[in-house]
């Protein structure tokens, strides 16, 4: 599957420096704030508050982009006394940076929109293994649905065995003036090489609304309110998780020149 991803990456990538050489580029750009960063229905911010941040590029039926946002992570650590027997349990929080690259292609014709894409999620000092999974999308009007087969790219060793793990995260969203409401389920290989170390199956629904604060015709910014829902076998955890999210987005749009952007073309005279 790595293979084929990075063949995907690859066409992608070179397809679309062509798109954007001809065709007139858009460049906008967006910061907000999350009360609680909820990533598919798993707690990538431990609770706390997140800064979020990206930049989207689009040019004709091609989009490209990165996204960031902070994150933090409960980990459990093994407390030995001097003689070296474990006597308890306690948890520390790892701090990082999720930092995501994207690119694909999408269009709508008429009620129907399309979009086939690829997308690489990193993590700074290794918080989180990274992960890469190709974006397939179709909506019609108020419905939209995604199939997305990933795979996480873990180091990890056991019995000198590398661990990795594909998936496949399916999502449904349903949205009308501003409400929506979101189904997504991971379905999880075993990992290869440690069949004991499997993640069991599981899904969450979102259910918010959001809309843009406008004062004298101005759009000041984006606001949403969520509740997520989490199943136990998604966060690991005896029981199933609840929360409510509050956010803040600002949109801004970044002047290209399309004459710069031609100047990188290569020429063949």
């Amino acid at each position: 599957m790595k293979k084929a991803f990075l063949t995907v990456a690859a066409i992608t990538a070179a397809t679309g420096l062509n798109i954007v050489s001809a065709n007139a580029a858009e460049l906008t750009g967006n910061a907000g704030l999350v009360s609680n960063y909820v990533f598919r229905g798993a707690d990538a911010s431990n609770g706390k508050a997140a800064a979020q941040g990206g930049l989207d590029l689009n040019a004709g039926m091609f989009y490209a982009g990165t996204w960031l946002s902070s994150v933090q992570v409960a980990k459990t650590v093994e407390v030995l006394d001097p003689i070296g027997n474990t006597v308890d349990v306690t948890e520390t929080e790892d701090s990082g940076v999720e930092v995501d690259l994207y690119a694909g292609f999408g269009d709508k014709v008429g009620d129907f929109n399309w979009g086939v894409g690829a997308t690489y999620y990193g993590y700074t000092d290794n918080v989180i293994d990274p992960f890469i999974e190709a974006n397939l999308s179709a909506g019609w009007k108020w419905l939209s649905i995604s199939i997305n087969p990933g795979k996480f790219l873990n180091n990890e060793r056991d019995n000198n065995i590398k661990l990795d793990q594909e998936y496949v995260y399916y999502e449904a969203t349903a949205e009308v003036k501003g409400f929506y409401g979101t189904a997504g389920y991971w379905d999880w290989d075993q990992i290869k090489g440690a069949p004991d170390r499997s993640i069991k199956s599981a899904g969450y629904f979102e259910l918010g609304y959001g809309d843009t604060l406008t004062v004298n015709n101005i759009d000041l910014f984006d606001y949403k309110i969520s509740y997520v829902y989490a199943d136990r076998d998604l966060i690991a955890n005896d029981q199933s998780q609840n929360t409510l999210i509050f956010g803040i987005t600002k949109n801004f749009s970044i002047p290209v020149s399309y004459t710069h952007l031609r100047a990188h073309e290569t020429r063949h005279d």
